[in-house]
């Protein structure tokens, strides 16, 4: 059949061209541009004693050594004009262990890491401080952090160079068990003061749990048409009966 007989139904389709491949995505810098000249001034102050830096979702991290921990707030506040602190905490990156009784298998138990792993700009050890500083003027915020050693752990106050410290810090001496050197008066906030240990390490036995198992079995509102409403009927019967 002759070329000019073909309709345009019959026309072959013209050859697709292959999709071009998604190209990757471009790795974050280490530093951000808008990091550097801060970095910069951070390290005039603090030396070799600025251990790690990297930015994390639009903020600065930087670990400085525990002896520099009071050096690298003066830097904050007088060299990048941070002169507003949002917090001071501690954390325990270690892995929490099993409760007793703890089945992997059971649907209600959590998912525990077995692997310690640590944020940002890293860590040598077990526990780390960590604070927030912040320029209001500049709108810049620095995550500043420094390791502390699991034995003896503590650091320098910063209640001198930010007074709004001296709470937190007692917060986290309360909860971690990290002494600040300096500090005016660390007493406690939310415990007794006769309470031994601290809660927020994460090896600190929770009594409810040992108990109950994590996050619980009973519930607190029957299942309309399940077995935890024929539980929920026995439950009002019983207050029923004693009520009585």
């Amino acid at each position: 059949m002759p070329d000019d007989d073909l309709t345009d139904a019959e026309e072959p389709a013209a050859a697709e061209e292959p999709a071009a491949a998604d190209e990757p995505a471009a790795e974050e810098p280490a530093i951000l541009p808008e990091h550097v000249g801060m970095l910069a001034k951070l390290q005039a102050d603090l030396g070799d004693a600025l251990v790690e830096a990297v930015s994390n979702h639009g903020d600065l991290v930087v670990r400085v050594r525990n002896d520099a921990w009071h050096a690298a707030a003066l830097a904050a506040r007088s060299r990048l004009d941070c002169e507003y602190l949002s917090f001071i905490s501690g954390i325990d990156w270690t892995s929490r262990p099993d409760p007793p009784n703890w089945d992997p298998d059971a649907p209600s138990s959590p998912v525990q890491p077995k692997e310690v792993t640590y944020g940002a700009a890293g860590s040598d050890g077990r526990f780390q401080v960590f604070a927030v500083v912040e320029s209001t003027d500049d709108k810049i915020q620095v995550i500043l952090k420094t390791d502390v050693d699991e034995a003896d752990p503590h650091v320098a106050s910063w209640t001198d160079v930010y007074p709004g410290a001296d709470w937190h810090e007692r917060e986290c001496w309360e909860m971690f068990g990290v002494r600040f050197d300096g500090h005016p008066s660390l007493r406690h906030i939310y415990l007794p003061g006769e309470f031994e240990g601290h809660p927020l390490r994460k090896d600190f036995p929770l009594l409810s749990r040992e108990v109950k198992p994590w996050p619980g079995l009973v519930d607190v509102e029957a299942m309309p048409g399940g077995a935890g409403e024929e539980a929920g009927d026995e439950t009002a019967e019983a207050v029923a009966e004693g009520g009585e």
